[in-house]
């Protein structure tokens, strides 16, 4: 299956999931008016440029996408435990998985991320982490709360933790050094995990 990424910005929006075309929840307060979020993407495009990233299968389907920003795009993100995130740091907001039977779509929208942040410069990479109890379902894992990710399937990455408050913590990597981890161990395992999935090559047939 070839695929392909592109920014999510104002221009691809429309083509992810509908519920993020008009939420706010990150760019906003608790407690404050609410926000535009066409004057929002103006603002971030202006001073990160494309602020996620959008996956398509080769049939041009979106798989899935990623929102991610400089932190003070993203108030919401000083109030939530564990926080606030820091100045230096991406952060990693949430992601939207359209089907929950390639896994390997959440990996590579977060390898896309590190190595956006890479290359503007940031220092690290952060998001939000919930420890879920042992046995917990895929589907209450990966499908349910998009706005945090499994602390478990962060470390795969080599997030550590800032600060916890209960289950949930602020995660950083630290991207000083990160290619020689990429081109080792976890490469190689997220690379087994995505080809895991791909469909298996068809058979050509026999010639009498």
């Amino acid at each position: 299956m070839a695929t392909r990424l592109t920014g999510l910005t104002g221009a691809t929006l429309p083509q992810v999931a509908g519920v993020c075309h008009e939420c706010v929840w990150w760019q906003s307060r608790t407690a404050g008016r609410r926000v535009d979020k066409r004057r929002w993407i103006e603002k971030a495009e202006t001073e990160f440029g494309a602020w996620g990233t959008v996956y398509y299968d080769d049939d041009g389907l979106v798989l899935g996408s990623m929102q991610y920003g400089v932190a003070p795009l993203f108030p919401r993100a000083y109030e939530l435990p564990g926080g606030p995130p820091s100045d230096d740091a991406v952060l990693v907001t949430c992601a939207y998985l359209f089907d929950r039977s390639s896994p390997w779509v959440l990996q590579s929208l977060f390898l896309a991320a590190i190595g956006d942040a890479k290359d503007k410069g940031a220092a690290a990479l952060e998001t939000f982490a919930y420890r879920y109890p042992e046995g917990e379902s895929d589907y209450e894992r990966f499908l349910v709360h998009r706005t945090v990710f499994p602390r478990d399937f962060l470390s795969d990455f080599g997030f550590r933790t800032v600060r916890a408050s209960g289950p949930l913590e602020l995660a950083r990597l630290e991207l000083g050094g990160l290619v020689p981890v990429l081109e080792g161990k976890r490469w190689k395992v997220l690379r087994a995990l995505r080809e895991a999935f791909l469909p298996e090559p068809v058979p050509e047939p026999r010639r009498p």
